[in-house]
């Protein structure tokens, strides 16, 4: 979800702060390039119909920076602009952490996303939040190991909507499907979802860097529970969000650009993100810092981050 709010006075007619739902990074940008339709379920089972380029640029402002195309560069990812590379830099040179950051967190995803399907025969994915498409999305990563892997994506975000139905895709096997909606609206997200999913089933629920956009930490708590409690036994849930407790710097910065009046990220204490797995089975090493669940073999211990997750099934 990409929340908004008001630009100040003298700003462009129309224009509005946007930030960015994995970090908290706020941008000035032009109307929405699509009005929102909550609810709305968009399917992406090969064949795709791809929607016109010509089209696509016509509802895509590519002169101002988008947080969504912002962290797409930062993921390494092609589906942005040099407005957005320029305020990508400008960002890291005051935090550059804020790549490793971005970085380590889709590589935990994948890394999940990898164990569900290969050690616990996961074959159904429901992403809420789950921004700008780029590399190693979660259908790419799951329907590599298992073709017939069903996933649905869940955002409200209009960016990410003109997007989705150019970039997901789905083997002939599986299905993709998007939904239009938010995470505070479990209900609905569910009610969609069960379109393409059959949620009698096990299904791994994805919450990654959505949920420090819910400030109250029990009602964080509490959409997690009616998410999961939707779902069977064998089903996992997987979190990750930004920490206290690692970097000072970036809990300053964040701090700082939280009380800006700006919607703010919540950065939460490792036990608040433990929290959320409460009544389910930790798979080791439980909640660490991402770079350190199930890390890939290579030279020297991983880079500790200020960011925090874990995955867990349900008994």
């Amino acid at each position: 979800m990409m929340p908004t709010k008001t630009s100040a006075a003298g700003e462009p007619a129309g224009c509005r702060e946007l930030v960015c739902y994995a970090r908290g990074f706020a941008l000035k940008v032009c109307p929405d390039p699509i009005p929102p339709a909550e609810g709305r379920t968009r399917l992406m089972t090969d064949p795709v119909t791809t929607p016109d380029p010509a089209e696509q640029q016509q509802k895509i402002d590519t002169s101002v920076p988008h947080s969504a195309r912002i962290w797409n560069y930062w993921l390494g990812g092609k589906d942005n602009y040099p407005v957005d590379e320029a305020a990508g830099d400008a960002y890291t040179e005051v935090f550059p952490g804020i790549v490793t950051i971005a970085r380590s967190s889709r590589a935990f995803l994948r890394r999940n996303i990898a164990y569900l399907v290969s050690e616990a025969g996961v074959r159904q994915f429901l992403d809420v939040g789950t921004g700008l498409p780029t590399a190693q999305n979660t259908h790419e990563v799951a329907q590599r190991l298992a073709p017939e892997a069903r996933i649905v994506y869940v955002d409200n975000d209009p960016m990410v909507l003109a997007h989705a139905r150019a970039l997901l895709t789905s083997t002939e096997e599986g299905a993709t499907a998007y939904i239009d909606a938010d995470v505070t609206d479990p209900e609905r997200i569910l009610e969609a979802a069960a379109r393409t999913l059959d949620l009698g089933r096990p299904t791994a629920l994805i919450l990654s860097n959505i949920l420090g956009h819910v400030a109250d930490h029990e009602q964080a708590r509490s959409i997690v529970g009616r998410l999961m409690d939707a779902l069977p036994s064998g089903s996992y849930l997987s979190v990750n969000d930004g920490s206290r407790g690692v970097d000072p710097v970036f809990e300053q910065a964040q701090d700082a650009y939280n009380s800006s009046g700006a919607v703010p990220y919540n950065l939460r204490s490792i036990d608040e993100i433990t929290a959320f797995f409460d009544g389910l089975e930790l798979v080791e090493p439980g909640v660490v810092s991402v770079t350190q669940w199930r890390p890939e073999d290579g030279p020297g211990a991983p880079e500790v981050v200020a960011e925090h997750g874990g995955l867990a099934r349900k008994p």
